[in-house]
Order: C-alpha cells, then structure tokens, then sequence
C-alpha cells in the first residue's frame, strides 16, 4: 500500500513538475534564453487563482481560462520590447536581463502581497478518494489531469499547427528556418509567449496544493532548470518524463530520508545525469 501511495503522489507531483518546466524548456530550446523570470511566472499565476477565488468566487478551473490569454499577451510584449533587443547577444546578456526582470516582478509582488504565504482552500472541499489502498484529494487528481492536458495541447500544437511547425523548425535549425520565409522575430515572441501561459497556469495549479509566497518563485525555477537536464531540452516528453523522474526520487527520498533530504537528493540526481548522460532521458547528444 506504502509503495502505491508513493507511485500515485509521484505521479501527481510529476505532472506539475512538466507543467512547471515545459514553459521554461520550450523558451531555452528555441531562442537558447534561460529565462529566469519563470518561477516569479508561475507565483503570479498562483496569485491570480488566489485573488480571482478570494474576491469573485471564481473556481481555479476558470482561473486557467482567463490565465491563459493574460499571460501570453504578458509573455510576448516582454519579448518582444525588451527580450528581442538582445536576442543575439551573449548567453550571459539575456541570463542578465532576465535576472533583473525577475527581481523587479518578485519585489513588486514583496510589496504589492507580502512574503506571507497563503493558502488557497476550497469551500466546500472536493474530498478524496481511495486508488489501491490508497487515499487521494480529488483536487489533486484534478490538476493532475488538467497539468497532463496542458502539456498535450502543447505537444499537439507543436506537431499539428502551422506556427507549431515554425518553432520547431527555428529550434532545429534557425538559418534554414529563414531561408524557407519563417518571421524568427515573430516565432521568437510566440514561443515567449507560450512559455508564460505555461507557467502562469501551472501556477494556478500548484495554488491548490502548495502554499503560495513570492519567496517560492526561486523554488520553482530550480525545479523547472533540474526538470530540464534530467529530461532533455526543448522536448514536451522530455519534461514530462524529467518531471516523473524527479518526483519519483523527491517522493521516496521524503519517505526514507525524511522531507528534509529531498531536495539534496535531486541536485545529487541532477549532477549525475550532467556528468552520465547531460543530453538527458529523451534529448539527443550533441544537439543543442
């Protein structure tokens, strides 16, 4: 029954992890920025949900709708008017301006929300059901689904649409992209642009299970960047199964070692897949 509990908590916790790092994933692989705004991204999604049932009794699942389009506006204009400026520079001019962005977004939310952590609780609660032998809050079985949902859409955009195909193509080879009439300016915005979404609704969904603080932001993005290598870069399977990866250890290192050693035991896993296998579990070596 322990074994199955650990197994369906790392599943839950496994489909958020990809959710966090699939944003994150998708704007390292195409427009080669490690964008460190996106845990600060994913709190403001947190606060979004937070604000909109506090204030309008408006469900979480309503929260992601209106998410969605906020932030990929968000997302594309930041891209667009500051990002794009220095899109071709160094690796450490964008790391550095996404720095800077990040620590005006998190102070802003300091000052605007506090560094109190809040909770959101919903009334009446949805309850828990038995899998196994096992006990489950439905309201974790829910952002599961609706976590693993907003992945597959992003995996059937990237495979079926036009714009999908575009960023793919960008991400493979930019100066071929080019040569075949792609606008890289514009994909470069439009992955941005889903990156952010994809945070800002991820975020949503880890307000209904985790406390939500400004002081997280730091948090997220660290297990977006671990997700990232143990996966692979720039793949929506590869963050998914980077994710799996990552909550199954985090889950049984809290149950053996004790809550306290999970996080050592993932960085511990994160420099032995840079030194083993840095292209990651779905990533092919020496495409970058």
């Amino acid at each position: 029954m322990q074994a199955i509990q650990i197994l369906i908590n790392a599943l839950v916790l496994g489909s958020l992890y990809g959710c966090i790092a699939i944003g994150f994933s998708l704007v390292w692989g195409v427009l080669n920025v490690i964008n460190l705004i996106h845990g600060s991204f994913i709190v403001l999604g947190a606060y979004l949900a937070f604000g909109l049932y506090q204030s309008l009794h408006l469900s979480p699942w309503y929260a992601i709708v209106i998410a969605a389009p906020l932030f990929f506006a968000l997302g594309y204009v930041v891209q667009r008017l500051i990002l794009n400026r220095v899109i071709t520079a160094p690796v450490l001019v964008t790391l550095t301006l996404t720095f800077g962005l990040d620590l005006i977004l998190n102070n802003a939310m300091l000052y605007f929300f506090t560094a109190d952590y809040r909770k959101l609780t919903l009334t009446p609660p949805l309850g828990s059901v038995s899998l196994g032998g096992a006990v489950v809050p439905v309201d974790r079985l829910i952002a599961t689904a609706t976590a693993l949902l907003l992945t597959g859409l992003l995996y059937l955009l990237l495979r079926r649409s036009r714009v999908g195909r575009a960023i793919v193509a960008v991400r493979l080879d930019r100066d071929a992209a080019v040569l075949m009439g792609v606008d890289v300016k514009s994909i470069y915005a439009v992955a941005f642009g889903l990156g952010a979404p994809l945070a800002g609704c991820a975020g949503v969904l880890m307000a209904l299970i985790f406390p939500i603080s400004p002081l997280t932001s730091s948090t997220y993005l660290g297990k977006a960047f671990v997700v990232c290598v143990l996966g692979g870069l720039g793949s929506v399977s590869g963050a998914l199964a980077g994710g799996l990866l990552l909550a199954l250890v985090e889950t049984i290192g809290s149950t053996w070692f004790g809550p306290s050693h999970a996080t050592t035991l993932s960085f511990a896993l994160l420099i032995a897949f840079l030194i083993l296998r840095p292209q990651g579990l779905v990533g092919r070596k020496g495409f970058e």
